[in-house]
């Protein structure tokens, strides 16, 4: 079977949200990718508290200089689609009040028909979480944990109610309730992480790296759902954060998913061989315009399809 590929949608600061995520979406839906997909990026200090991904020394990218808010730009992509899936690669728990943010997957869900994926995870960013945390960095999976918790509650039948450390629902009627029930992906690579994947979420969502590495952290991931006695997530989305070139990158180090159109189509045959059944390409942060993300995205997918990807 083929994977199922998945886009990234235009929020970087090149792109004009109004105009390019409903263009973006309608043509990546018209060609073929069966799942549209968002990140979340607040702000750009500088300095910077830390380095990116809290590596200390290394520079945050400069297409984070203005990311488009993921909810708005799904709701756009919703509109703008009959079919695909609305995805979030992810969403930072911690910086989202629960009840309201399950209230918002809920009506995107119940206004699209049943697309959202939930994909959430607990981020790294300490700006960010001085910025709009609901609780300090160090109580991240806490915060997490939580937000299922009133995911499952919200979502579930009336009346709600539910008590937590930073959230308290009398017993109410909260709707409108999604149209089914909303898949919870979760990023997780962690010992701790992996544990919380297994035991709540409904897929997984890791970052490409090489597919090796896939394949590896995949074989943890299952191990550790035999340990505890469950069933390992039936759902994978793998993230691939591309730069596309017009030309093919030399060398055998080139990093997976850089390069012209047959060399990330190499890769994502590579990954899918791992037996991954779905990734989301974003492509959006080598391109200079929506024309541009949307020419590049119809060929690779054409040549994917074309080679049995």
């Amino acid at each position: 079977m083929p994977v199922t590929l998945g886009l990234g949608l235009p929020q970087t600061k090149q792109y004009d949200i109004g105009r390019d995520v409903t263009a973006v979406a309608r043509a990546a839906e018209a060609v073929g990718y069966e799942s549209l997909w968002v990140f979340e990026r607040l702000l750009f200090p500088e300095p910077a508290v830390q380095g990116l991904y809290g590596v200390p020394g290394l520079a945050w990218p400069d297409h984070y200089r203005g990311v488009a808010d993921p909810l708005v730009t799904l709701t756009l992509a919703a509109a703008a689609t009959e079919r695909a899936r609305l995805g979030t690669s992810v969403l930072v728990a911690p910086l989202h009040v629960p009840f309201q943010l399950a209230r918002s997957l809920a009506s995107l869900d119940a206004a699209s028909g049943g697309r959202v994926v939930a994909g959430l995870g607990t981020g790294w960013s300490l700006d960010e979480y001085a910025a709009a945390s609901v609780a300090p960095f160090e109580k991240r999976g806490e915060v997490l944990d939580e937000l299922l918790d009133v995911c499952a509650a919200v979502w579930g039948p009336d009346p709600v109610s539910y008590k937590g450390s930073l959230t308290t629902i009398a017993p109410s009627e909260v709707g409108p309730k999604p149209a089914r029930p909303i898949p919870v992906y979760l990023a997780a690579s962690g010992p701790r992480a992996t544990r919380r994947l297994v035991d709540r979420a409904d897929g997984w969502m890791p970052v490409a790296m090489g597919a090796s590495q896939l394949a590896e952290q995949w074989q943890r991931v299952r191990d550790t759902a035999a340990e505890r006695g469950r069933r390992h997530p039936a759902g994978v989305c793998l993230r691939a954060n591309a730069r596309y070139s017009a030309t093919p990158v030399p060398g055998t180090g080139r990093k997976p998913f850089h390069g012209d159109a047959a060399q990330i189509v190499e890769d994502l045959a590579a990954h899918a061989a791992t037996g991954v059944p779905e990734i989301m390409l974003d492509l959006q942060t080598s391109l200079r315009d929506a024309r541009e993300l949307i020419d590049v995205a119809t060929e690779v997918y054409e040549r994917a399809r074309a080679a049995g990807v």
